[in-house]
């Protein structure tokens, strides 16, 4: 018994030696921080005036998307025509390349009445033998609901302008990398830099839709010359400060991968009557009853792929509590994953997400409805398909009553490689200008259109140069939308750096 007890004691004190042993050894990378070297040319001095007034002119544009069947407003073309007049050596150096020409099966060209609202601009490199790279961001913007206007604190197509900020909708969401790309590209012509990569930069009007025209085409064009694309960098993350709690350094989410997407509509038919007389179970009590089961079983989630290579990164900032469980996932694995789950945040880059939208039954509270019809969103994490979100529909609801069509749908990304030297441009440009900031790779949670874009690129990268604090949060989609000024400086000198670094600028 004695030699038991021992035993069950030495065994614990091995356990707890390599727990604290894996934990003081979970720190950050020495090579993290040094793995980057500017490009060689000085950072240029940005005029941070231009900058502001361009980006505030081109929130006055209400490049609203409404809806895929809508055609786009005057604004949009008065938009392109304020691009090309703004920057007149951009577009008199870069080729504008004419998208309409692109594949007849493209659902863009099958429309008589489509314009080139979207722009693909080519920068044309010296050296044939290096692969293109893309550079993308899109100019359309999501409405204002009338009721929240008031809500603003200025006008959000005003571009209203104070000592710190640049206001107004698209600011962040993403005018403003619009207008950085352009404001860089136009500095490195006038210091008369020139590529021996081309650079392709495509300006999308419709990526709030989904780019059914915008990126498509663009994509279906570089298809149809055959032109096959290094990486490509679009929108996505941005640089996260005070994101986690206890992780002081802002983190630099370069996003390898995006969810995909679905909704399924449930649907239960039933006899209608009078309230008075309900039958066991009405068609609102069974919809509710599967909406419940789905909202409560979760589809299986874990902290894998990408997601575990970005908490692998994080965790090494953490204090000492936290890092015990992540350097010791062998051992509290189970508790961490359910822990994580408890957050929206973190929830999401463990799985595919379950969320109930919207319910449509009866008509008057005394009559039972025949028809209830209930919504839900599915966004699929890299390792799930379609057919995966049907089986989990059918085997968690288990009702035959509940009909089940899929409505849009698109699968999750491919997943690229954050060991190129793409990712690691992105990284180096990211820490140039920035400083001491962490990077890793990550997963978007929404969409863009790098969905698009996968067609043609090896590997695809989605990270805003701007640094957005939590209190910005509000702002996407939201109301007072905002960027500050020095975020405006910080991303051309970005875009700048990436461009001399990766199309090898003389």
């Amino acid at each position: 018994m004695k030699k038991a007890i021992q035993l069950i004691g030495f065994t614990l004190l091995l356990v707890v030696i390599v727990v604290l042993v894996r934990t003081f050894m979970h720190t950050p990378n020495e090579n993290e921080a040094t793995d980057h070297q500017a490009s060689g040319m000085p950072l240029l001095e940005v005029d941070n005036q231009s900058v502001v007034k361009h980006l505030s002119e081109s929130i006055q544009f209400k490049t609203i998307s409404y809806t895929v069947d809508a055609v786009p407003g005057a604004d949009f073309g008065r938009f392109v025509g304020w691009m090309q007049s703004t920057y007149p050596d951009v577009f008199a150096t870069l080729e504008t390349q004419e998208l309409t020409k692109a594949s007849s099966e493209s659902s863009a060209s099958e429309l008589p009445d489509f314009k080139q609202y979207s722009l693909l601009l080519k920068w044309q490199g010296s050296d044939a033998s290096l692969k293109p790279i893309l550079l993308s961001a899109h100019y359309d913007v999501v409405p204002v609901p009338p009721s929240t206007e008031s809500l603003w604190q200025h006008p959000p197509f005003d571009g209203y302008v104070d000592d710190e900020y640049i206001w107004g909708r698209g600011t962040l969401d993403d005018k403003s990398a619009v207008i950085a790309l352009l404001e860089s590209v136009s500095s490195l012509i006038k210091s008369n830099a020139k590529p021996q990569r081309t650079v392709y930069l495509s300006l999308t009007h419709d990526e709030e839709l989904g780019s059914p025209k915008g990126a498509t085409q663009v994509t279906d064009y570089l298809l149809q010359q055959g032109i096959e694309v290094e990486w490509s960098l679009d929108e996505g993350s941005f640089l996260l400060d005070g994101f986690m709690p206890g992780i002081e350094p802002a983190i630099a989410s370069i996003n390898v991968a995006e969810k995909g997407y679905a909704t399924a509509e449930l649907t239960v038919k039933g006899k209608g009557g009078h309230s008075s007389m309900p039958p066991p179970k009405t068609t609102v009590g069974i919809l509710s009853e599967a909406i419940y089961k789905l909202q409560s079983t979760q589809m299986p989630g874990g902290l894998n792929g990408v997601s575990a290579k970005m908490f692998d990164v994080l965790s090494r900032y953490m204090s000492f509590q936290n890092r015990i469980f992540f350097s010791n996932q062998w051992m509290f694995g189970g508790l961490l994953e359910s822990k994580m789950a408890e957050d929206g945040f973190t929830n999401a880059l463990l799985r595919t997400t379950t969320a109930p939208t919207m319910l449509s039954a009866g008509v008057k509270d005394n009559i039972l409805p025949m028809t209830a019809v209930g919504i839900v969103n599915f966004r699929l994490h890299p390792r799930n398909s379609i057919e995966d979100v049907l089986k989990h529909i059918e085997t968690v609801v288990d009702d035959e009553r509940v009909k089940v069509r899929l409505k849009e749908h698109h699968a999750a990304s491919k997943t690229s490689s954050y060991d190129t030297k793409g990712f690691s441009a992105i990284a180096s440009s990211a820490r140039i200008v920035y400083g001491d900031i962490i990077v890793t790779p990550g997963i978007t949670v929404a969409g863009t259109d790098s969905s698009q874009y996968q067609r043609v690129a090896k590997d695809n990268y989605r990270f805003n140069p701007m640094k957005i604090g939590n209190e910005d949060l509000s702002g996407f989609h939201g109301v007072n939308e905002r960027i500050s000024i020095e975020n405006m400086k910080q991303a051309v000198l970005f875009y700048r750096e990436l461009m001399v670094n990766s199309a090898k600028m003389k």
